[in-house]
């Protein structure tokens, strides 16, 4: 099975990449959080060029994530990342955001599979490096992905990473994953999965109904559960001390990049990994008033020293 990371945006940055992948070893792949292509004929900069720095990725299989539904502008930034050593480059088509999908991007771009269809033959002919997608079944309907699915079919696609709910869904209810399987069943490339797979049952119950499944994308979960995908191959749980070592070499790896900021960083990360607790609720409510270093510091020590772990660390919202 490959295990990759899911793109989150300002939680999943080439820092928690590398803290994640020295403390619980790394994963086959990480995709990075989307990145708006730089202008054609200027090179990626601020912190875009912090996330695709090869310095920043050393070791590790990243594939970059791009934003748009710009054609030249994605031909343009598949060519500076070819020029990074980067070997693919991924097409957001799942982000559920409002501010996204009004400007037709994300899974707003799945609106108009005419200049979809437009969009996709001519960057797949273009593009220097594989493309491959991450998308959703639509916008309010799953009926929507049948049209949507033979688009796809018809693509020299690298790789189609489904996302198996519609877009007014955002991250509520189940994923469906007929749709998932009709996928696996019908492309003619490789297909992955992601959507709630917080736990070694969750993989399972996967497994057993598609058994076909190769590449799975954890994100919830993980961040959750830093020792998901550890567990998922048959390893040990995350103890208190590793899960102490985690949060303190990724809070000097923020403290390091953005100062004082970190604490707002690390309270983003918090909101899953309150869940690795058995009360998940005074975890929260012991980092949620911290403003500054010290007080996130003590909040935090205090955690770590009284609050035990939960039996099984799992997303629950």
């Amino acid at each position: 099975m490959i295990y990759s990371l899911a793109p989150m945006e300002g939680i999943t940055g080439h820092t928690f990449r590398r803290v994640h992948a020295e403390c619980f070893g790394a994963l086959d792949r990480y995709y990075t959080p989307f990145l708006a292509p730089p202008r054609v004929g200027s090179s990626f900069g601020g912190k875009n060029l912090k996330e695709i720095d090869p310095a920043n990725n050393e070791g590790l299989n990243v594939i970059p994530q791009l934003l748009t539904k710009n054609a030249d502008a994605f031909v343009w930034a598949a060519r500076e990342l070819a020029e990074l050593g980067y070997a693919e480059v991924n097409l957001n088509l799942g982000c559920p955001s409002g501010t996204v999908v009004s400007k037709g991007k994300g899974s707003g771009f799945l609106r108009n599979l005419d200049e979809l269809e437009v969009f996709l033959r001519d960057v797949c002919e273009r593009s220097p490096i594989p493309v491959s997608v991450k998308t959703r079944l639509g916008l309010e309907d799953d009926a929507e992905y049948e049209r949507i699915l033979e688009l796809y079919r018809s693509l020299p696609l690298a790789e189609l990473i489904v996302h198996p709910r519609v877009q007014k869904d955002r991250y509520q209810g189940k994923p469906r994953w007929e749709p998932y399987g009709e996928t696996l069943a019908r492309a003619p490339f490789p297909v992955a999965y992601n959507g709630d797979i917080f736990g070694e049952e969750d993989q399972a119950a996967l497994v057993a109904a598609y058994p076909q499944t190769r590449h799975i994308m954890l994100g919830r979960g993980l961040l959750a559960n830093p020792a998901l995908a550890r567990m998922l191959t048959g390893g040990a749980p995350a103890s208190a001390s590793e899960l102490k070592r985690f949060h303190d070499k990724l809070f000097c790896a923020y403290l390091d990049e953005i100062g004082g900021n970190a604490v707002f960083r690390m309270k983003e990360w918090w909101f899953y990994a309150r869940c690795a607790f058995t009360d998940s609720m005074a975890v929260h409510r012991a980092v949620r008033k911290a403003r500054k270093v010290e007080e996130y510091e003590t909040a935090v020590e205090r955690v770590f020293r009284t609050e035990p772990l939960a039996p099984v660390a799992r997303f629950h919202g």
